[in-house]
C-alpha cells in the first residue's frame, strides 16, 4: 500500500494472487463498530454497535438476535470458527458461540497484554481490576509468556487441518489484534529492523508477525489442497492510532509509529485516514490475479458477497452491504451509489469521487476542523482543499443525503437498541 521502510512479503503475495483495493473502507474509524459491520453486513448503528465496547466481564455487545456471517454460513452447512480478538461483548449472550461460531479461541475485550493475556484497560482509578482474558470455546485457558499473535496463527492453522479432514466447507474468522496497543513484539522481529526509530520499529515488528501468520495460514491451505477454492479476505478495521498509550513510557505526545501515508486523519476520524483501509481479496478459482481495484467497497459488503458465493440467499437478511464479487471477479463497477459513516458528531458520505464530511475531526475530542468539508478524491485524496464554496449545490445535496441517513440511524438506534442498552446498564449498576 506504499510503505517503503519495511515489507510484508506474505501479504504482498496474497495481493498478487487476487485483488488489492485502493478505495476499500472500514464502516467505522474504531474497532467494535467496524467488526460489527463486517460480521453483520450492516452499518454499525443498524447492527447495534456504534462505539468502542467495554471489556469487563459484564459488558454486553452485539445483540444476540442480529444474524452474523457465521450464523448464515452455518445454516448452509459450513463449519465456523474464530481465532483472535472478538471485542463484540464479553457477557454471556454476546460471545462468539452466541453468534454462530462453533469453535473459537481468543480474547473478548478490546486489548490485552500480548504475553500475559490480561486486560488492563479500564483498571485505572480502581473501577475494574485487571482481568485475564484468553478463552477456548468458553473455557479460560492460560498460555502465559506465549506471544498472542503466534498463538492466533497456530490455532488458525490447526483449525484448517481439522476442518479439511471433513467433507464440510468451513468459514474461519482470524481477527489479529496486532498492531493494537500495548505495543509488544518478540525480539526476533525487532531484530529485523535495527534501522528504524523505536516507534516505527515496534510497529514494523508487530506487522511482520501478522505477515508471517498470514503466510502460515496460506501455506496450510496449500498443504490441505484447499487454497484454490478458498476465498480469503484481508483488511484493517480502522486507520492508525495516534493515542499516547501506544508509547508505554508515559509520554503524552501523539504516537507516530503508524501511518496513513498521504491520507488525512487517523483512528477516530471520518477523513480518509481513519476509514480507508488496506484490503485484499483472493480466490484463485474465481478471482483473476494481479488486480488493483479502484472502485469503492466496504467491510459490510463481505456478508452478502460471501453468502452469495456460498450459494445462499440474502433476501432473508436485513443488510446494508452489497455483493461485490462481480466488481472483483468480472470488472464490474461498484454496486454502491453512496456510502455513509458516523462517529460521534461526525457524519460522512461518499458518492462517486465526491466525499463530504460534516463536523470532521482530526483529533478525537478536539473541535471540528470544518463543519462542512467537500473533497474530490480523484484529484485530492488527502482532502486538503475544501470545495464547498466552489460547488454549493452539490454540497447542499450531499449534506441533505448524509443528514437523512444519519436521522434514520438515530431513529433505529433509539427505537431498537437504546432501550436495550439502558436496560443492561441499569442491570449492571444494580
Amino acid at each position: 500500500m506504499g510503505a517503503t521502510d519495511f515489507r510484508t512479503p506474505h501479504l504482498d503475495r496474497l495481493a498478487g494472487s487476487g485483488a488489492r483495493f485502493t478505495y476499500w473502507y472500514s464502516n467505522s474509524p474504531v474497532c467494535s463498530p467496524s467488526r460489527a459491520a463486517l460480521l453483520t453486513g450492516r452499518y454499525p448503528g443498524n447492527a447495534g454497535v456504534r462505539s468502542i465496547l467495554a471489556g469487563h466481564r459484564t459488558a454486553t455487545g452485539l445483540p444476540r438476535g442480529v444474524p452474523t456471517l457465521a450464523t448464515a454460513l452455518r445454516g448452509l452447512g459450513y463449519q465456523t470458527a474464530m481465532c483472535g480478538k472478538w471485542h463484540l461483548g464479553v457477557a454471556d449472550g454476546s460471545r462468539p458461540d452466541d453468534h454462530g461460531f462453533d469453535d473459537w479461541f481468543g480474547f473478548l475485550a478490546g486489548c490485552v497484554d500480548y504475553y500475559s493475556h490480561i486486560f488492563y484497560w479500564g483498571a485505572a482509578g480502581g473501577k475494574y481490576d485487571p482481568t485475564h482474558d484468553l478463552w477456548l470455546n468458553g473455557e479460560e485457558v492460560y498460555c502465559n509468556g506465549e506471544y498472542l499473535t503466534d498463538l492466533i496463527t497456530e490455532r488458525a492453522a490447526a483449525y484448517i487441518r481439522r476442518a479439511s479432514r471433513s467433507h464440510q466447507p468451513f468459514f474461519l474468522f482470524v481477527p489479529y489484534n496486532a498492531p493494537h496497543y500495548p505495543m509488544h513484539a518478540p525480539q526476533r522481529y525487532l531484530d529485523r529492523f535495527p534501522h528504524l526509530p523505536p516507534d516505527r520499529r515496534i510497529m514494523a515488528a508487530m506487522l511482520s508477525a501478522v505477515d508471517d501468520g498470514v503466510g502460515e495460514i496460506m501455506a496450510e491451505l496449500e498443504r490441505q489442497e484447499t487454497r484454490g477454492n478458498t476465498c480469503v479476505f484481508f483488511m484493517s478495521d480502522n486507520g492508525p492510532s495516534r493515542e499516547t498509550r501506544n508509547w508505554l513510557d508515559g509520554r503524552t505526545d501523539p504516537y507516530y509509529g503508524g501511518s496513513a501515508g498521504m491520507l488525512k486523519g487517523h483512528k477516530f476520524s471520518l477523513y480518509e485516514g481513519g476509514i480507508r483501509s488496506p484490503a485484499i481479496m483472493s480466490w484463485p478459482d474465481r478471482i483473476p490475479a494481479e488486480q488493483v481495484i479502484q472502485e469503492p467497497g466496504a467491510a459490510m459488503d463481505i456478508f452478502p458477497t460471501f453468502l452469495t458465493a456460498a450459494g445462499g440467499d440474502t433476501a432473508g437478511y436485513e443488510l446494508d452491504g452489497l455483493d461485490v464479487l462481480a466488481m472483483v471477479a468480472d470488472g464490474a463497477a461498484s454496486p454502491h451509489h453512496e456510502l455513509f459513516w458516523e462517529m460521534g458528531r461526525q457524519t460522512a458520505v461518499r458518492r462517486g469521487p465526491w466525499k463530504l464530511v460534516l463536523n470532521g475531526q482530526l483529533v478525537e475530542g478536539a473541535p471540528s476542523e470544518d463543519e462542512v468539508h467537500l473533497s474530490d478524491l480523484r484529484t485530492d485524496m488527502a482532502e486538503t482543499d475544501n470545495l464547498k464554496e466552489r460547488y454549493p449545490e452539490l454540497t447542499a445535496e450531499l449534506t441533505a443525503s448524509a443528514e437523512r441517513w444519519r436521522a434514520r440511524i438515530e431513529e433505529h438506534w433509539e427505537r431498537d437498541w437504546l432501550p436495550r442498552a439502558q436496560g443492561t446498564t441499569a442491570l449492571e449498576r444494580g
